[in-house]
């Protein structure tokens, strides 16, 4: 007795070593079972899918994630026994055979649960051999794996005909619904179809699967699973499908996401039906755009950051359009949309005010663009300077603040521009000269509407809300009010929010941007061709404009249907306030003073009311004249006889030319005393000569000789002047006043231009005619 013990304890040793070590050489195939990716909005409906290497879409899901329905059903009609048997159940063995052997043909099987994953797993071929590998494979898989996990291989890898496998990809492929919303109906659907996918598939052959369907209902009757009620009403539901349901929003987006994350369903903050909406947009504005222009559209809700729709190109299938390119992520000349930034700094700092004087006026050296339009306005206010994107006055702030400082202020934000190679900061930043995506320019923009404070775009449901202070809510405030063109404070109401958006034409027109910021949404827009080729007529406000307008009336229709309107309170922040100023000097003054040329009413920042900025290139002087005036009210000496003290605020001498004449210096300042007259000043302003024409300059005329008259001016000086074309005396005019010279002869020409005080600057240029 203790030897036939000894025997069958060695030979269950035996047994069981050689069981592990086989199952350590010839381990399930586990590895062919990859799940496909698949990119989800924020709903859990599917976007887009990646499939396998062999062209096959599975949509991973849990246990959890099935509708308590289908695992009735598939339970009760392939394995009731699964939860009892070990991967093999010998009853059912038996059972088949006894049938099938009394019918003479194969009516019933014996497979379980377990045996029909583990055939998933390792195709084989109909016989006896291939019968015993499968039952082995299966008895393994319960060795190695719990039942629900099993299960789990089996819900994911379930064949449901064509390239379509598991319940997730097979639920959303025919009913257009996740696996936890089937119905009885559909739940006993699901189960029949991979008994033979191909024959059933409901989409191609209806009837013969409500037949296969119908005999599952009868099952779940026959075992009292479901009662006679439900399997009635489930009966009554015709097969009836539109055509199979493949995933094909946000392709651009879906692809960038692949780098974000390792997870198998990459769940998103994309707003399904928002995203099909701008798509469809897109689409339909292809035939309004030139053949190789791409259009980018991004919706955030600045309320979380999350990314609610990415239009990465106008049609991800157009390759004339190079519709593969994402152009929400590619690094672009963002033109004047960065002006925003500096003005918010600039208030922030304690620069300016929103009704500070600023200098539209021609720059004498260094970076000298011009704006848009190719005219210059003079003097203008901070607010109507950004609302109107001149680029001058940004130019004047980005100078005060600093460009390295500008920089590293965006940066410390999380927001890196990307200057040209082997170039530092400097001005041109301010006009694009820098590269920036969409999707960080929108990210800059919630300073406008997270309380100065920027926050990285969230795209991922998982992502986290981050926030960096940037500017403080007062200055971001006043800016935002600004960009709306309502600076005004008379056009205030509390709980009130406008639309602000910023428009932006990089150079050569190739890049044409608009950025809109609503009660609840940030909004970006870029059109353009990708490869970098300039679009005549294209630019921000004729372009990226529309599908501005076309974006934010949409979202509107959308909050109005929602009850979201009045979400969001535009609520002045305690460091702003209201105060009147004047100018020319910035600053708060009496109504009555001479000083006060014109009053303005004006947000300000912390109670700060800075004083107007002077350019160091062109404007010397402090921004105030001290004179003295005898008891006449002539100007004279200080140590004259009842000298009295006065102050003169002074305009910058740049905006001199767009001055009424009674605001020049000259008018301004009483005639001076015969008796005691004042000092000469011997360190006048530099005079220069400004507006359209500098060295090198060539002007064209027409083959009819038709007359060509540039406008020039000159800046600073003092008193009258004196112009001389090529040595000629040709005219004398006073401080800030227009030389109109016609030229109809071709050559070569020098400007010379001489004051009172000796000064004199001079230009050379050519005149050409155009053939």
């Amino acid at each position: 007795m203790k030897k036939i013990l000894k025997v069958s304890l060695f030979f269950l040793i035996f047994i069981s070593c050689t069981l592990f070590i086989l199952d350590k050489l010839f381990p399930p195939p586990l590895y062919d079972a990859q799940m496909s990716r698949i990119v989800v909005s924020s709903d859990n409906s599917p976007l887009w899918r990646f499939a396998d290497e062999k062209g096959v879409w599975r949509y991973p899901v849990e246990i959890k994630d099935i509708s308590p329905a289908y695992l009735e059903a598939l339970l009760t009609y392939e394995d009731r026994w699964f939860y009892w048997h070990f991967g093999v159940n010998p009853f059912s063995i038996v059972r088949a055979a006894v049938q099938n052997i009394f019918e003479g043909k194969r009516v019933s099987g014996a497979s379980t649960l377990t045996m029909q994953t583990a055939r998933i797993l390792e195709p084989h071929k109909k016989s006896i051999s291939g019968k015993i590998k499968q039952m082995l494979r299966a008895m393994q898989l319960e060795w190695r794996y719990s039942k629900d996990e099993i299960l789990t291989i089996y819900l994911n890898r379930a064949p449901f005909g064509g390239t379509i496998e598991g319940i997730g990809a097979a639920s959303w492929s025919y009913l257009g619904k996740t696996p936890l919303e089937l119905t009885h109906a559909e739940a006993a659907l699901m189960t029949a179809l991979p008994q033979s996918p191909s024959r059933l598939r409901p989409d191609r052959y209806p009837q013969e699967a409500q037949q296969a369907r119908d005999k599952v209902l009868d099952r779940m009757l026959k075992f009292g699973v479901w009662d006679e009620k439900t399997v009635k009403e489930a009966k009554e539901e015709d097969i009836y499908l539109p055509p199979r349901f493949t995933p094909q929003l946000a392709p651009v987006f879906a692809r960038r996401s692949l780098q974000m994350t390792n997870d198998r369903v990459i769940k998103t903050n994309i707003d399904a039906s928002m995203q099909q909406s701008l798509e469809e947009m897109a689409l339909n504005a292809k035939s309004a755009l030139h053949p190789a222009v791409s259009l980018a559209m991004l919706v955030v809700d600045h309320t979380d950051m999350s990314v609610k729709a990415y239009v990465g190109s106008i049609d991800f299938n157009d390759e004339s359009r190079f519709g593969h390119v994402d152009m929400v992520s590619a690094v672009r000349s963002p033109g004047s949309t960065l002006k925003p930034f500096i003005y918010a700094l600039a208030i922030d700092e304690g620069l300016i005010h929103s009704e500070s004087l600023l200098q539209d006026a021609p720059r004498i050296q260094g970076y000298t663009p011009e704006n848009f339009n190719m005219a210059f306005s003079g003097a203008v206010s901070a607010s109507d300077a950004l609302s109107n994107s001149l680029n001058l006055p940004a130019v004047q702030l980005m100078e005060a603040y600093g460009p390295k400082k500008f920089m590293a202020k965006l940066s410390s934000a999380d927001i890196n521009l990307k200057l040209p190679p082997y170039a530092e900061p400097n001005l041109a930043i301010i006009l694009g000269g820098v590269g920036i995506s969409l999707d960080k320019l929108v990210s800059a923009y919630s300073a406008y509407a997270r309380g100065g404070k920027i926050a990285p775009l969230r795209y991922l449901a998982a992502d986290l809300l981050i926030e960096y202070d940037f500017v403080d809510a007062g200055a971001a405030w006043i800016t935002r009010r600004m960009l709306s063109g309502e600076a005004d404070p008379a056009f205030y109401r509390r709980g009130f929010l406008s639309f602000a958006y910023k428009t932006g034409t990089s150079y050569g027109m190739r890049d044409a941007w608009a950025i809109g910021i609503s009660s609840k949404y940030i909004i970006g827009v870029w059109t353009g061709r990708p490869d970098g080729t300039p679009v005549a007529e294209q630019f921000g406000a004729a372009t990226a404009v529309p599908f501005l307008y076309q974006i934010n009336s949409y979202l509107k229709q959308r909050q109005t249907n929602s009850f979201l309107l009045n979400d969001y309170l535009d609520e002045k922040p305690p460091s702003v306030s209201v105060k009147n100023i004047c100018w020319p000097s910035g600053q708060p003054l009496e109504k009555n003073d001479p000083n006060c040329r014109a009053e303005k009413r004006a947000w300000i920042f912390n109670n700060l009311t800075p004083p107007t900025l002077f350019s160091s290139e062109q404007d010397l002087s402090s921004g105030w004249l001290t004179y003295y005036t005898d008891e006449k009210g002539e100007m004279s000496a200080y140590y004259c006889k009842n000298a009295v003290k006065k102050k003169l605020a002074l305009w910058p001498a740049s905006l001199t030319p767009w001055l009424p004449k009674s605001e020049r210096l000259s008018q301004r300042l009483p005639k001076k005393s015969q008796t005691c007259p004042p000092l000469e000043d011997n360190n006048p302003t530099r005079m220069l000569i400004i507006k359209n024409v500098k060295n090198d300059t060539i002007f064209t005329i027409s083959k009819n000789k038709e007359e060509l008259i540039p406008k020039i001016t000159s800046q600073g000086g003092r008193g009258a002047r004196w112009w001389f074309l090529n040595g000629e005396l040709i005219v004398q005019n006073g401080e800030g006043e227009f030389l109109n010279r016609k030229f109809i002869q071709e050559g070569n020409y020098q400007l010379v231009v001489i004051d009172e005080s000796g000064q004199s600057d001079k230009v050379e240029f050519t005149v050409k005619e155009i053939k």
